[in-house]
């Protein structure tokens, strides 16, 4: 069972899109290009791809998780542009040896990967002037807020005080930021944009999202998910109540090209 086994519904329904100033940034670096190829890689649900389908001319999707490529799949059919799935790795994509992509999206994925092993892949398969970006922010178990922080300590209740990702494993903390480890890649030219959100969440959204996570999926409670969830929706309620389930967070995108 992978990390993210049953999510993919959830993660469709759930998950916060892609910020319009961090969609704006990327499109902008595609301006006057005639050929515009975007590389998704670790695509989840396609939320990258849908929100940028309007810039480029094709779209690669790569995702391990058939779930999560099928719900990707539903999300990107009927687009103007050609798109193509692929079910496997990042680290293992393999296109065509005349393959190059202008655009290289990693979204909410790149800490999953062998990011060596990654970046060095794909200088190969980019154009010379190709921009890699990686993006993401982070969850409802590192915010702190009132409402957050007592989410928490309900999920670590059921679940342990360390962090879950998946049924046999725990969350390993990315410590080292991802500006220095793309400095020392191929793509050594590197700038970092760090956007301010604010996200107002239900009780349902937050449930919801809750269940799309490798920390608090539904088959890590087992049987006891029907004695967590009264619980965790009684605590939303309370604080919606009292001052709003807002998340005040910073949405990370830093991209790179060679140096």
């Amino acid at each position: 069972m992978s990390q993210f086994d049953t999510t993919a519904p959830f993660y469709a329904a759930y998950r916060p899109g892609i910020p319009k100033e961090a969609v704006e940034l990327l499109a902008r670096r595609m301006s006057g290009n005639e050929h515009r190829t975007l590389l998704d890689l670790g695509s989840g649900t396609g939320q990258v791809p849908l929100a940028l389908a309007g810039t480029m001319t094709e779209i690669d999707v790569v995702e391990q998780d058939a779930g999560m490529l099928d719900e990707a799949n539903k999300a990107l059919a009927g687009l103007s542009v050609p798109v193509r799935l692929h079910n496997t790795l990042a680290e293992e994509f393999t296109p065509p040896a005349s393959y190059r992509a202008d655009l290289v999206t990693i979204c909410r994925a790149f800490h999953w990967m062998k990011q060596d092993v990654v970046l060095s892949r794909l200088e190969s398969m980019t154009a010379p002037t190709a921009t890699v970006a990686v993006m993401g922010d982070g969850s409802l178990w590192t915010a702190r807020t009132a409402w957050t922080d007592a989410l928490r300590t309900l999920i670590q209740e059921y679940l342990g005080e360390e962090r879950r990702a998946g049924m046999s494993k725990k969350y390993a903390a990315h410590r080292r930021p991802y500006r220095e480890i793309l400095a020392e890649s191929p793509f050594g030219r590197v700038e970092e944009h760090t956007l301010a959100i604010e996200r107002e969440w239900t009780t349902e959204t937050v449930i919801g999202y809750l269940y799309s996570t490798s920390f608090a999926a539904r088959p890590l409670f087992g049987e006891r998910v029907e004695d967590f969830e009264p619980r965790a929706r009684a605590l939303l309620d309370e604080h919606a109540a009292a001052s709003g389930l807002i998340e005040h967070a910073s949405f990370q995108v830093v991209l790179c090209r060679r140096g």
